[in-house]
């Protein structure tokens, strides 16, 4: 349960973005990918939407700390009260808890609620998807992240847009298979900010929990995870060095490849 805190942080408590030791950024890299203002008078909803999504994809990872109530409302451009209430709810559903003290705040519980049943009480991971709910996910995920990647390499990108890009591969070609889904998730996301859409990144995301729910329904694959890692570093290569014919064949050729895994599967 967050309990909901007021306007003045305790003197003593550590600024926003850093741990205790002051060494790493909270929520690690990019994790302010869908932490952007919120649109439309929905505001609430939408809130609640982009930290739910931010927390499901690990773009901050359990266990670890959400920025500063003040720099989230600002980053989400809704008012605190919004916020609090956004924070509260998902404390209530079992995603958030708040810490009080020196190094307190609000944080991305341990182990996430299991995901709730499919239509017809099943659990998630046994839910039979429709070749038709396959078919869609997968078109609109090949539509979106191809066009992502040939837009990554077609625009100029900052010393640091490169960094975090080389950062977020490194992160998922050394992630334990328990930390791969989250890292892979990002990494994609990271590509699909640097197309330079705002509005494009969270219709990835959407499609990338779409994505995420299918995997859940088939084993992870030593070969393919190696294979996966692979084509990311082409992708990523593409992207750097500005080839983005190269970036978009990459790109559809990974997508193909986890297509006809989960078509396999599932069908």
């Amino acid at each position: 349960m967050i309990q909901q805190g007021n306007d003045t942080e305790p003197a003593g408590t550590e600024s926003a973005g850093t741990d205790p030791t002051g060494t790493e950024p909270v929520g690690g890299i990019r994790s302010e990918l869908l932490l952007r203002p919120v649109h439309g008078g929905n505001a609430f909803e939408e809130t609640v939407q982009r930290l739910l999504q931010t927390v499901r994809l690990g773009l901050i990872a359990p266990g670890e700390r959400l920025p500063a109530e003040r720099d989230l409302a600002g980053m989400l451009a809704v008012s605190r009260d919004t916020l609090r209430d956004a924070l509260a709810s998902l404390g209530e559903a079992g995603y958030l808890v708040s810490r009080r003290g020196r190094y307190g705040g609000t944080f991305v519980v341990d182990e996430l609620p299991t995901p709730a049943p499919g239509p017809g009480g099943e659990p998630l991971a046994q839910r039979r998807f429709t070749p038709a709910e396959i078919d869609d996910a997968l078109i609109l995920r090949e539509v979106l992240e191809v066009g992502a990647a040939r837009q990554a390499a077609a625009r100029p990108l900052s010393p640091a847009d490169r960094d975090a890009l080389w950062t977020s591969l490194g992160d998922s070609i050394a992630a334990t298979d328990e930390d791969y889904r989250r890292l892979d998730s990002r990494l994609h996301l990271t590509i699909g900010e640097l197309a330079g859409s705002s509005s494009l990144v969270p219709l990835l995301a959407e499609v990338r929990m779409r994505a995420n729910e299918l995997l859940d329904g088939i084993p992870s694959l030593g070969p393919n995870i190696a294979h996966s890692n692979h084509q990311h570093e082409q992708i990523v290569m593409a992207i750097l060095t500005g080839n983005p014919d190269a970036a978009a064949q990459a790109m559809a050729e990974h997508l193909a490849g986890t297509a006809l895994l989960l078509r396999g599967f599932l069908e």
